[in-house]
């Protein structure tokens, strides 16, 4: 049996260890530190690139998680009880979760057909919907890079600015992707990235907050370092959060930064062999960038998959109750209630995944859209049907550093050998 081919996973470069190294042996291992320093330092240089264009002079601040820089952008934006905060319903929870941390509101915001994220129309109907039903506009606007894939940041910003809402990117999917030569993260008031085990590099768990200047860095450090005063001795004015990232975290990153352009190439190398491969298969269609202003690092590599495409055992798709995890996913505890749910991917789609899964290959179906979560059940949403059409027919292909020309064969034979 061919060994397991996972959907991203993180490719050392062998410099991790030195940097590693070097913290134990000066005894820097706490959420502070020269690795943390010189990480940071990396990061800014890249994205502060700009094709064709003068340098940025965006400051990065290193942090505990993707998911804690959602969160200490929010505070900085001053978002708090009783807001509302505009956010992309095609995503990730952590795009959202951040905001009801706060006692705020997520009000989601469903995808255009193009890039598959935040559609600027209904951003604005959106917008003017929120300040009609409460007589306040909403606090920030989250467009979410998925699998990537850059946003329509132009439009996005263009009605931001004019209704003085501020952005806060979220660029966890997108480190290494940028629109019109920009790198994401960059245009908005602040840029969220993520260093989690599966994105384009990693710290093995850990993010990082794009800051517009020197001041608002400064600011998010001291929230994120439990918002200590400076006394001989621990005085606090607010509440802080213990959301730093370690001195050996942030020393894999500054190895992992050394092959950051190798892995980007890799990944779009990747996407490309898959649509020479299926470029011929009636029914599957990958999704790719929409313009030559995008250009997506292909985080992972996503395909539609036409209704009337038929798998082999789509028959038996959702007959079982899953009791575990899917695909290798940590940390799920609950067993599922019912083998469905009223939003959930066309049988095709699931015959697929099993099939792909029984070949010992990991896929997995889109987000499953913000709105239609249970938990978000009762939170303001504008849709306009997008999101919930990909959801039912799309799914993620495996596309990370492991995964070779050899290997994406195999995945693609696997596929046509599954078709009816």
């Amino acid at each position: 049996m061919r060994e397991r081919i996972y959907l991203c996973l993180a490719h050392m470069s062998g410099k991790e260890m030195d940097f590693i190294k070097e913290a134990f042996d000066t005894n820097w291992v706490v959420p502070m530190g020269p690795n943390v320093n010189g990480f940071e330092k990396d990061l800014e240089d890249f994205v502060n690139k700009r094709r064709g264009k003068s340098p940025l002079d965006k400051k990065v601040v290193g942090l505990s998680a993707g998911t804690a820089a959602v969160h200490l952008a929010l505070i900085a934006c001053g978002v708090g009880h009783g807001d509302e905060v505009l956010v992309q319903s095609f995503t990730f929870c952590a795009s959202s979760h951040p905001i009801t941390y706060l006692g705020a509101t997520p009000v989601f915001v469903d995808s255009e057909p193009e890039s598959w994220n935040m559609d600027p129309d209904l951003l604005e109907e959106a917008i003017k919907d929120r300040i009609a039903k409460t007589g306040r506009k909403p606090k920030a606007i989250i467009p979410v890079a998925l699998y990537g894939m850059p946003y329509k940041i132009d439009s996005i910003m263009e009605i931001a600015n004019r209704y003085e809402i501020p952005v806060i990117e979220d660029g966890a999917e997108g480190f290494g992707s940028f629109y019109n030569g920009q790198s994401l993260g960059t245009f908005g008031e602040y840029g969220v990235l993520s260093f989690n085990g599966n994105k384009m590099i990693t710290t093995s768990g850990g993010g990082a907050l794009i800051c517009p200047d020197a001041d608002k860095a400064r600011e998010i450090l001291w929230y994120a370092t439990q918002a200590r005063e400076s006394y001989p001795y621990y005085q606090h004015e607010a509440i802080g959060y213990n959301y730093r990232m370690s001195n050996i975290c942030a020393g894999i990153g500054r190895g992992q930064m050394t092959i950051l352009d190798e892995h980007i190439a890799h990944h779009k190398h990747v996407q490309q062999l898959y649509c020479d491969l299926l470029k011929e298969v009636k029914g599957i269609t990958m999704h790719g960038n929409p313009g030559p202003e995008y250009d997506s690092n292909f985080w992972l590599c996503t395909a539609t998959l036409d209704p009337e495409l038929k798998i082999k055992g789509q028959e038996n798709a959702y007959r079982q109750v899953i009791t575990g995890a899917v695909g290798g996913a940590a940390g799920v505890t609950h067993a599922a209630r019912t083998a469905v749910t009223d939003c959930q991917p066309n049988d095709n789609v699931e015959a697929l995944r099993i099939a792909l899964d029984a070949a010992n290959v990991e896929a997995r179906p889109l987000w499953k859209p913000m709105h239609k979560q249970p938990v978000y059940q009762s939170a303001p949403a504008y849709v306009n049907g997008v999101s919930e059409s990909l959801f039912k027919v799309g799914i993620c292909l495996p596309a990370g550093p492991y995964v070779g020309d050899e290997e994406v064969k195999y995945i693609t034979d696997v596929i046509k050998d599954s078709i009816l």
